[in-house]
């Protein structure tokens, strides 16, 4: 299976210790199909920079050792001219930030990729484009 995860959901990989922090164990799974294999992650250009700037954020005694470990997963980057056009047309059309929707384009460039968000303000924007679920619905239909 062939994901795309935003940071809102890549952060809770290392956010799972704080009680305030929703569906942490939901987001663990998809880190535990990615080590067994049965997760493939691509992500578009900007994932490691975004996830590292809330790391910094929010854990800045702990951010450079999270950035190590999110680094040392395996998951192909995907750029071009294809995603950018994509995003661009749909941050105009939903009326949303180019980051956001970048991630949601490299999915659509994917026939067979989905992309998992728990950004609930994006999803409702944009569901009717397929290929976007949330985290909550991806893990009951799993």
């Amino acid at each position: 299976m062939i994901l795309v995860v935003d940071a809102s959901v890549a952060i809770k990989w290392f956010l799972h210790v704080r009680p305030d922090e929703a569906q942490t164990d939901l987001a663990l799974n998809i880190l535990a199909g990615l080590d067994s294999g049965a997760i493939e992650l691509v992500q578009p250009p900007h994932f490691v920079a975004e996830v590292a700037a809330v790391l910094a954020r929010e854990k800045p005694g702990e951010a450079l050792a999270d950035l190590s470990d999110l680094l040392d997963l395996e998951f192909q980057s995907v750029e071009g001219l294809g995603v950018y056009f994509t995003a661009t047309e749909l941050s105009i059309q939903l009326g949303h930030h180019l980051f956001d929707t970048l991630y949601h384009a490299t999915a659509l460039q994917l026939p067979d990729a989905v992309y998992v968000t728990a950004d609930r303000r994006y999803y409702d924007k944009a569901q009717n484009l397929g290929q976007i679920v949330l985290l909550a619905e991806f893990a009951l239909s799993q």
